[in-house]
């Protein structure tokens, strides 16, 4: 397989839901990092992606699913995940990651220091939970609030 060179999509310095001096990173980007502490799976028709409520405040967003340490980019969590939300195994292919860069430990933040990434796999297929599928072009779609959602564009 091919590896297309990583393209870092957009940077936000001072990232305000990080600690102070932290910064994400949107990264288009062929291969899952290491470590990944969550997995999104996208699944496209047209310009809408498949969402489901998140499970604390119901908000819409990609199939999201926490990885447990040992699977260091994902690739186990994204299959469960997948398998969940399809009903089958399905080819799943990393399309890019939010990396955050954390400059200081703070109690109230849950993910590893100095870097996490929640790495974003692309299956295709129907979903067989419930969900709805979201306009997702354009500044105007209820996604555009999502870290992720500026890999979007960079997929095409």
């Amino acid at each position: 397989m091919n590896r297309r060179p990583d393209v870092v999509v957009r940077t936000t310095p001072d990232a305000p839901w990080l600690p102070p001096g932290s910064r994400a990173a949107v990264v288009r980007s062929s291969v899952a990092p290491s470590p990944a502490c969550l997995v999104r799976l996208l699944l496209r028709r047209g310009d809408e992606v498949f969402c489901v409520p998140r499970e604390q405040t119901a908000a819409l967003d990609l199939p999201t699913r926490v990885v447990d340490p040992p699977d260091l980019d994902g690739r186990v969590a994204a299959a469960q995940l997948a398998l969940e939300v399809l009903g089958r195994d399905a080819r799943l292919v990393p399309v890019g990651f939010v990396r955050n860069v954390v400059a200081q430990d703070t109690p109230d933040y849950g993910w590893p220091v100095p870097v996490a990434h929640f790495v974003v796999w692309e299956a295709t297929g129907v979903p067989v939970v419930d969900g709805e599928w979201v306009e997702a072009s354009g500044a105007g779609s209820l996604l555009a609030e999502r870290h992720w959602f500026p890999l979007l564009s960079a997929l095409g």
